[in-house]
């Protein structure tokens, strides 16, 4: 028995635990609260996804109807084939039977229907990648033809990372869930309820909570909570997470709150805890104060937030823990079209993040009223190492995604060091903002730290729209930081944005020939375009006119989130949607650089005002390296091997040292005269990323100059430049 259930509800990822229920566990555990978690969506997926559910799936289907597409009853007809191999595909993409793969990639293993119409595609797109990947992605259209299948002939909710997602979005009244939820179970309730009862009963929860990310884990959420309600009225049941914290805080419709008694919004550990304590009673108050939730009271939506206690700090809280969720049951999937969706999909990655909030907080179009953007409290690099330790021991998986709305440039610095200091070898990727302190020498730093990928917005690609808001970045410099990335070879990943209030055709056109040259010279390896959408919670939503739209405001009684508007440049933003997709996936390919900007679109546009070699040039006008005096000289190499030589010069013996250095890829040599070379070896000890204190670059500059002249002279010298190349980095 425990006193807590956490829930995530379908769906979220296939390939990874959203990590909302295991950061609660960690949480309730230091406080000697009992709870135990799970994962709807994954372990609704596994029972679909067996012998067992495609038999059921199957047998739901009138074969005779006619209203079954030619997909749909080409897949029906292979049915025995589908389930034939059903079992061995999820195995495979659980990581288990890697030899399956060149079965999988065979031609005649596995039925085909209309999602493997892009196989002419694919080889292209995976070169030598080989088989593992290959059988990946065909593995992948295979799962996506039976989801096909089920969303025409069974649900059509259904979807793998959502479920019902067309209800949770701007639901600004309950009306439509709410009769939606009067209807008979649907095929995929009637697994998740099933699942949902054996948890139930394993654990005899006396609060059950459910994390709710994202709009479509909205109406699984509910539909769970009626079942609750219906069968353990007795049983409290609470809803937290991303989609109530941005789109619940102006409920009002009482409905709500006969299927969920308690609401609460934001950071979760406070609330849960006083939740539990006036569910149990403790200390038999009739009355305990509760923080930042709504509940009903005298049959009245109340919104109660009457602690006086502070939420934890960062410092506070423990490691996630992960214990109840099979991280050996997920399933790996590849997606070929973008490299960064394809690192979402593929691997077990444990999330985590290094600060609460952003440090930047500024950008218009988002949310950073809300308190999960506005706080910002970074741990610190120990407390984080020391958590991912903790999880590498608890899960044994070394992949770390890291969700910060825009992780802090010195925090990752100290985070890469500390991970090189202690030895802790994994793989990890973060969100960013393309700001000019990822130096050449910091990114070399994060890529030796493990670091193999970052997401950042570009947004629109024009400085005037950037400026506007308020992103703190120039097209120029998002050009030189992402080359720094590249070079050091950590994958690079942009979000894009079109529809910007006030954006012009000429703007939009414009921002496409700089994706385009930034993709041609290789600084952007992938990208996603997505349309401005107002928000309620950011700048332009809660200041519109200074803005230049106009808000079509509706009477908000449920989810308060996108708000419809008009711009005042009157245009339809929407009909770029298609040669923006078009072309992006194009340019993510390597191909259609040489095409003009018109080819993408089946209307008139604009002529681009961008000069052909505008990213070239901005990355080859980078200013020379302006080094801080506070910046940190760190050595990532080891102790070279040594050997002397002299030289006579016009009669005068001149020594010299040989430094040989091993690196992982490559040997190095370097010769400098004997009394340089002695202290050079001194100074790469002192910096190396092994040692207790670090040198900063002022601190050897002084030292330098006790014993010699112009510094700079030696610093800017073949030989270090060479050192500076392999792995003695200035950050």
């Amino acid at each position: 028995m425990n006193d807590i259930l956490l829930i995530t509800p379908p769906f979220t990822q296939l390939n990874t635990p959203y990590p909302a229920t295991a950061y609660l566990k960690g949480f309730l555990n230091s406080k000697n609260i009992s709870s135990a978690q799970v994962d709807l969506g994954i372990e609704v997926i596994l029972a679909l996804f067996s012998r067992d559910g495609l038999s059921h799936l199957f047998k739901q289907i009138d074969p005779s109807h006619e209203d079954l597409s030619q997909n749909a009853t080409r897949i029906y007809s292979l049915r025995n084939e589908y389930i034939a191999c059903i079992e061995d595909v999820i195995q495979f993409l659980q990581g288990e039977n890697q030899s399956f793969a060149r079965q999988i990639c065979s031609a005649n293993y596995l039925p085909r229907a209309s999602r493997f119409d892009q196989l002419d595609e694919m080889d292209w797109a995976f070169g030598e990648m080989g088989f593992q990947d290959k059988a990946k992605h065909m593995a992948t259209l295979y799962l996506e033809d039976l989801s096909d299948f089920i969303v025409e002939c069974v649900d059509e909710h259904f979807g793998f990372s959502r479920y019902a997602e067309r209800l949770g979005k701007s639901a600004n009244s309950f009306d439509e869930l709410q009769e939606e939820l009067q209807y008979e179970y649907t095929f995929i309730d009637e697994i998740t309820l099933s699942i949902l009862e054996q948890k139930i009963a394993t654990h005899q929860p006396q609060l059950i909570c459910f994390s709710v990310p994202f709009p479509g884990n909205l109406y699984s959420a509910f539909r769970c909570a009626q079942y609750i309600k219906g069968k353990y009225p007795d049983t409290a049941v609470c809803m937290g997470g991303g989609f109530p914290n941005t789109e619940l805080r102006s409920i009002r419709d009482k409905r709500v709150f006969s299927y969920f008694d308690f609401i609460s919004l934001d950071d979760g550990e406070l609330p849960i805890e006083l939740i539990i304590a006036k569910v149990k009673n403790i200390n038999n108050c009739r009355t305990h104060v509760l923080k930042r939730t709504f509940h009903l009271e005298n049959d009245e939506v109340v919104y109660s937030d009457n602690a006086t206690i502070s939420d934890y700090s960062q410092n506070q809280l423990t490691a996630p823990d992960y214990t109840g969720l099979q991280l050996d049951k997920y399933i790996s999937v590849i997606e070929v079209a973008n490299p960064m969706h394809s690192l979402w999909s593929d691997g077990r990655w444990l999330k985590l993040t290094m600060a609460h909030g952003c440090y930047w907080g500024k950008c218009t179009f988002c949310d950073i009223s809300l308190d999960y953007i506005q706080r910002f409290e970074p741990a610190t690099a120990k407390l984080l190492v020391d958590r991912v330790e903790e999880l590498i021991a608890q899960t044994g998986e070394k992949g770390f995604h890291f969700v910060d709305e825009a992780a802090p440039p010195s925090l990752m610095k100290a985070f890469a060091i500390e991970l090189l200091k202690r030895g802790v070898s994994i793989s990890w990727w973060t969100n960013i903002r393309f700001e000019k302190r990822f130096t050449a020498d910091l990114c070399s730093l994060l890529k030796a730290s493990g670091c193999i990928a970052v997401s950042g917005g570009l947004e629109v690609a024009s400085d005037r729209l950037l400026n506007l808001i308020d992103k703190g970045v120039t097209v120029e410099q998002v050009a030189q930081v992402t080359h720094h990335f590249t070079q050091a070879g950590i994958m690079v990943h942009s979000y894009l944005m079109y529809g910007y209030t006030s954006q012009t055709e000429q703007e939009t056109i414009d921002s496409l020939e700089m994706v385009r040259q930034l993709f041609e010279i290789g600084v952007i390896q992938s990208g996603f375009w997505h349309q401005f959408a107002l928000t309620a919670h950011s700048p332009i939503g809660l200041d519109p006119k200074s803005y230049a739209i106009e808000p079509q405001l509706a009477e908000i009684s449920f989810a308060n989130n996108d708000i419809d508007f008009v711009d005042s440049t009157g245009i339809d933003h929407t009909q770029f949607s298609e040669g923006l997709r078009k072309s992006l996936y194009n340019f993510m390919h390597g191909i259609g650089f040489e095409l003009p900007l018109q080819e993408w679109f089946e209307f008139k546009v604009p002529k681009t005002a961008v000069p052909p070699n505008y990213i070239n040039k901005s990355i080859e006008d980078e200013e020379l390296e302006k080094l801080s005096p506070q910046d940190t000289v760190i050595w990532l190499g080891n102790r070279p091997d040594i050997r002397s030589s002299s030289k006579v010069y016009e009669g005068e013996k001149q020594e010299y040292l040989h430094l040989h250095f091993f690196t992982k890829s490559t040997d190095l040599e370097i010769k400098v005269e004997k009394e340089k070379g002695e202290w050079l070896l001194a100074i790469l000890e002192k910096a190396s990323i092994h040692s207790e204190t670090k040198q900063s670059y002022s601190a050897i500059k002084k030292d330098f100059e006790t014993r010699f002249e112009h510094f700079e002279l030696f610093w800017q010298s073949k030989p270090l430049k060479k050192l500076r190349n392999n792995g003695l980095l200035v950050v």
